[in-house]
């Protein structure tokens, strides 16, 4: 049979996942479909987030910890390793669905919690354990006096499109993500629409490249569909190698067809005929789940040859690599797939016109692509109602720092950094006060308490000199110092550089070595270090627009960023490092000055015993003394002190 229109292949798809013969075929459809999408369910489900940061909190033993305790007491019930639901503070993460009732989900439910838990709810009864609510279901009975999820303090404020299947299928199954509407956007764009028609609505749409640029991805798609060639290239960027930014590995490990059927899509516009996922090697449990679902994808002919009876031909592979910055960069990305070093190519020619191996080849990042299904299910029209008149659609984040409540977020755009910090994360905890936000090592912006009602916006963070970047959101306290912060930035870069231009390479290296002259004293009391500190100093903006002006590629010219931020909104705490040789925060070891309050000391010993270079002296019993020339300022003194006699300066 030859499947011509949307409904027909949507019919097939369907059908497809109800030819198990087991079920009951006299059901209705939408009955039938609300069972294999997990909505309803014949017996007790019982969901483990096992995602990365599921596992990282222990989520392994509790999965295990279940399997045993279904084992031991002979309870019927489907045990699924599931995804991240988004809030990593509240990990090990478990859902539990009895027929007929609405799903609840618990927090926090070690190994030594799974008994008492499963005790209570098989039953019938909520536990006296940490609930984050039930989720809200038209079809189910909701349970008594329970908060839904969606109305909990870290959910309520977000707007989830992206993350609407997140921790909520199962990822490894195909039949689930197809019943919940999984693969028709795919069906409706070859049956319906032309690629050039694919790559306008994505264009009305307003959708703009997740990845730090900003670039409109319809016209990117448009470009290299003009172009001709013999063959063409879609590459999907998952390396995500920003220190701090997790949220496209999380939402791979939770939902790996979106990201296929998203690429399929993408590849079909632009006139590709081949797709590559290209992920990072660490990834391994995000590449097991993507490597499966390519596998159900392909036996349901939806990826290779004739899919779907449309004439289409497009091949799916995943491609691991190296973590890498630099891999950031689309041109450097294109020479590691080709095998070759990851080093960035002069431009133009964009990739969008000679990419990989000198054919049209598109590169877009996980983000990006998440949205591609849901405009053309729901329109550019739904998508522009979305967001701020500059920047449509949501916008992930790696919400992270010493806040209350974090994880992987999906906010709207027009949101303020405040009502992220204040009503998603919850503030600060223990009574800190917040200093600034960084927004991704590759933007090295900041936002300070001055700009903290700023909103997520591209055009409103290019007019103050920042930029969006890729989805790092790290909460900073006024414990952190900012000068050893952008130290630990310009050290990154330098690392990550992959050397081929010469404003990159020796640049960072030299603006590693001023910031490094900045957190540490001199060595010898005559020497000319403080010189040549000053002279660093002064030439680091110089430096920094050389970098920004001449450098290949992205990495480069971001890299002065995080130093030219501090200067801007912390000056006065670079001054103190530069001029006072004093660290605010306490943070750099090498100004620290440790004194013994005579008053204060029992001669206890304590500090004489943990000092590594031998740099206190004194007799048991009577008060000790700290030699600051022998002086490391490692800070054994101060943490062995058990009567506060040990002070900073």
């Amino acid at each position: 049979m030859t499947l011509r229109t949307s409904s027909e292949i949507r019919e097939f798809l369907i059908n497809q996942v109800l030819l198990d013969p087991q079920r009951d075929t006299g059901a209705g459809l939408k009955k039938e479909l609300s069972y294999i999408g997990g909505e309803r369910v014949h017996q007790p489900l019982i969901y483990v987030g096992m995602a990365s940061c599921g596992r990282i909190a222990g989520a392994g033993a509790t999965y295990q910890a279940i399997a045993a305790y279904l084992a031991e007491h002979g309870h019927q019930a489907t045990l699924v390793e599931g995804g991240c639901v988004g809030y990593c503070a509240a990990e090990p993460l478990v859902d539990i669905q009895l027929p007929g009732k609405a799903r609840l989900s618990f927090s926090g439910v070690t190994s030594e919690k799974v008994g008492p838990l499963l005790d209570e709810v098989l039953n019938d009864h909520l536990p006296d354990l940490p609930l984050i609510g039930q989720y809200k279901s038209a079809l189910l009975q909701h349970w008594e006096k329970v908060p839904f999820v969606n109305d909990h303090p870290f959910f309520v404020h977000q707007r989830r499109i992206l993350l609407e299947h997140c921790g909520l299928i199962d990822p490894g199954s195909v039949t689930a993500f197809i019943a919940r509407g999984g693969y028709w956007s795919f069906a409706d764009s070859i049956s319906r629409h032309t690629p050039a028609q694919v790559c306008e609505l994505v264009e009305k749409s307003g959708l703009a490249g997740r990845g730090g640029g900003g670039y409109p991805t319809g016209q990117k798609w448009a470009t290299a569909l003009r172009t001709p060639g013999d063959q063409k290239f879609f590459v999907c960027n998952a390396v995500e190698s920003d220190p701090g930014s997790y949220m496209n590995r999380a939402i791979i490990e939770s939902n790996p067809h979106r990201l296929i059927e998203a690429s399929l899509i993408s590849a079909y516009a632009m006139g590709a005929g081949r797709v590559y996922l290209f992920i990072r090697e660490e990834f391994t449990l995000a590449r097991q789940r993507l490597d499966q679902a390519i596998a159900q994808a392909r036996e349901y002919g939806l990826i290779g040859h004739n899919i779907l009876d449309s004439g289409v031909n497009i091949d799916v592979v995943v491609k691991s690599g190296a973590r890498a910055f630099v891999c950031g960069e689309e041109t450097a990305l294109n020479n590691s797939i080709e095998g070759k070093r990851a080093m960035p190519s002069s431009k133009p020619p964009y990739p969008a016109e000679k990419g990989l191996w000198d054919k049209p080849t598109i590169v877009n990042n996980v983000e990006t692509l998440f949205n591609i299904p849901l405009i053309m299910k729901n329109g550019p029209e739904w998508f522009r109602s979305l967001g701020t008149q500059q920047s449509k659609g949501t916008k992930l984040f790696t919400l992270s720092g010493k806040l209350k409540r974090y994880g992987t977020v999906e906010v709207e755009m027009g949101m303020s950094f405040r009502d992220i910090v204040d009503k998603i994360g919850g503030g600060l905890k223990d009574g800190l006060t917040f200093k600034a936000i960084v927004l991704g090592i590759n933007s090295g912006s900041y936002i300070t308490s001055e700009t903290l009602d700023k909103r997520v916006d591209f055009e409103d963070l290019r007019q103050m000199g920042s930029a969006l970047g890729s989805g790092a959101f790290v909460v900073l306290d006024q414990g952190v110092c900012m000068v050893n912060l952008a130290r630990f930035f310009t050290a990154f870069f330098k690392k990550e550089s992959c050397g081929k231009c010469i404003p990159c390479r020796e640049g960072t290296a030299r603006m590693l070595e001023v910031m490094e002259h900045a957190t540490k004293r001199p060595t010898e009391k005559n020497s000319f270090q403080t010189l040549e500190r000053f002279k660093g100093v002064m030439q680091l903006k110089g430096l920094a627009a050389v970098l920004q002006d001449t450098s290949l590629c992205s990495l480069g010219k971001s890299a002065p960023n995080s130093i030219m931020n501090t200067l801007k909104y912390f000056k006065e705490e670079f001054d103190s490092h530069i001029f006072e040789r004093e660290c605010p925060a306490g943070v750099c070891t090498d100004l620290r000055i440790f004194l013994i309050d005579v008053d204060a000391c029992t001669g206890c010993t304590a500090c004489f015993k943990k000092c590594p270079v031998d740099a206190i002296i004194g007799s048991p019993r009577y008060p000790h003394f700290i030699i600051g020339d022998k002086c490391i300022g490692c800070g054994n003194c101060y943490e062995a002190c058990k009567f506060n006699a040990v002070v900073i300066k």
